[in-house]
Order: structure tokens, then C-alpha cells, then sequence
């Protein structure tokens, strides 16, 4: 108990901590962002690089993979928070050239085009995971990967097809099915952390069922948490606008988002 008093702490300091600017170091701390400019064959990408330069030893790297609204302000937010906990992060690029919507019809048009593409999925996540792989700080040998809404189905969709990741975390994922095929015994070799929020509308109970069902017909260690009251985009301070501006079922929810972090660090903190 005395342990994750103390883990619940060093998390709560990390939330409270200022967000990153481009290239500089945040205050009070040693953590940069960088941009980086990849590729997925002809595709120009354009991600960040997110890491404390204080230290020269390698350590794990956490592949980050955006909602449907591309990367925002939240993504960069999550970056540093992790950043700080001693990883390496790459907030990936899915869509081709940082594009962003600020509209739900334009996030709809991408995240539709993406999921109707699932070749084209996993080669843009593998593009951001062998950048992140061979950046100097990273131990390539100790690679997860992180997503939101339609990030949360990139990575349970890698995880799947058996990538080589250490562990995957899905935050609020409304498509707990497979784009492809079922998690199949001896292929998924990632630890899976599913993190949703109880009154979700996008997340069907039949859906949960379903998916438990798969990941422990295919002996996946899987931990299922569900936040009571908490709905899609629990973790976005951004949501509440969002769901009023554009009258979508998202909200930010503080307790969600507080124990959710104390989640992702005992999950990563155990499979590195």
C-alpha cells in the first residue's frame, strides 16, 4: 500500500508538471521534444521524439499513437508525462504529413480511411516504431506502444499481428474487435493494458465480453480496467470543450485520469 502511495504521488507531480515546448527543455527538468521527419515508402511523416537528455543510458521506448484527431496538444502532453518517467517517446504519425482535423467530420474521414487500410496501418506503425528503435537512448530490445480511441485500436491491432512490443496500452478504444483477425495462441507476444471508461457509449458490453474472451483464448496477458461514470477521452483536459463544441459523448474526467496513469506506469514499469 505504502508502494502505491508513493507511485501515485511521483505520478500526480508528473500530471502537474508544464507542458513541453518544441526543441526546448521543460523547465526544472532535462526532458526535449524534437521533431522528426520519417517515412512509409512515398509517405512523408511527420512525428516527435520526446526523451530526458540528462542521462546517455539506453533505456525502453514507448511508441505513441494518436485519437482520431491526429496529434494534439494532449499527445505532446502524454509524451513529456512519460518522457519523465524514464522512457523514450515517439508520438507517431499516422495520417502523412501531421495532418490534424479540428472537426469530427474530418477526424471521421481519416480514421475511416486508415481503418479501411490495415496494410497501411501497420506499415506507419512499424515507420514510427524502427525510428524510435534506432534513436541512440533507446534499448531496441525493449520497445511498447501506446494509443487513444483510434490509437488504442492501432495497437491492439499490431499486438494482434504479433509485432514485437513488449506490451501494448489501449485508452478508450471504441473498436475492440480485430480489423484483421483474432489473436491467435503463440503469435501476440505484447502484455495488454486496456483502459476504458465504464459509461462509454462507443464500447458495447457484448464487445468487452467478446474481446476477454479472445485475448484468453489466445493465452494474452490482458488486464481489463473499466473507470465507472467515465466516458470516451477521459484523459483529454481538451474533451469538455470538444464534446460541447461539436455535442459528442467525450469529457474529461480527473479520477479516471489520475488512477489510469498509475496504471500505465505499473504496467510499463513491469514489462521492461
Amino acid at each position: 500500500m505504502k508502494r502505491l502511495f508513493i507511485l501515485f504521488t511521483v505520478v500526480i507531480l508528473a500530471l502537474a508538471a508544464p507542458a513541453l515546448m518544441l526543441g526546448q527543455a521543460d523547465k526544472g527538468t532535462a526532458v526535449r521534444e524534437e521533431a522528426v521527419i520519417y517515412r512509409d515508402g512515398d509517405t512523408v511523416l511527420k512525428g516527435f521524439i520526446v526523451y530526458d537528455d540528462s542521462s546517455t543510458a539506453k533505456r525502453p521506448g514507448i511508441v505513441i499513437v494518436h485519437d482520431w484527431w491526429g496529434i494534439t496538444e494532449h499527445m505532446h502532453a502524454e509524451a513529456g508525462q512519460y518522457a519523465r518517467q524514464g522512457y523514450t517517446i515517439f508520438v507517431a504519425d499516422m495520417y502523412g504529413n501531421g495532418k490534424t482535423a479540428d472537426n469530427p467530420k474530418d477526424a471521421r474521414d481519416m480514421l475511416l480511411a486508415l481503418r479501411g487500410s490495415p496494410a497501411t496501418m501497420h506499415s506507419r506503425f512499424n515507420a514510427a516504431a524502427q525510428t524510435l528503435s534506432t534513436h541512440a537512448t533507446v534499448d531496441a530490445s525493449r520497445v511498447g506502444a501506446m494509443g487513444y480511441s483510434l490509437g488504442a485500436q492501432v495497437v491492439l491491432e499490431m499486438a494482434r499481428a504479433g509485432a514485437d512490443l513488449k506490451g501494448v496500452v489501449a485508452f478508450y478504444t471504441g473498436g475492440l474487435d480485430p480489423l484483421v483477425s483474432p489473436a491467435v495462441a503463440g503469435k501476440v507476444k505484447s502484455k495488454v493494458l486496456v483502459l476504458n471508461g465504464e459509461a462509454d457509449p462507443f464500447i458495447k458490453p457484448e464487445s468487452v465480453d467478446a474481446f476477454k474472451k479472445e485475448m484468453a483464448a489466445a493465452n494474452v496477458d490482458c488486464r481489463y480496467v473499466s473507470y465507472p461514470g467515465a466516458v470516451h477521452a477521459f484523459n483529454d483536459p481538451e474533451a469538455d470543450a470538444k464534446g460541447k463544441q461539436f455535442n459528442i459523448p467525450f469529457a474529461y474526467q480527473s479520477d479516471a485520469a489520475q488512477m489510469s496513469t498509475v496504471e500505465v506506469v505499473k504496467f510499463f514499469s513491469t514489462v521492461f
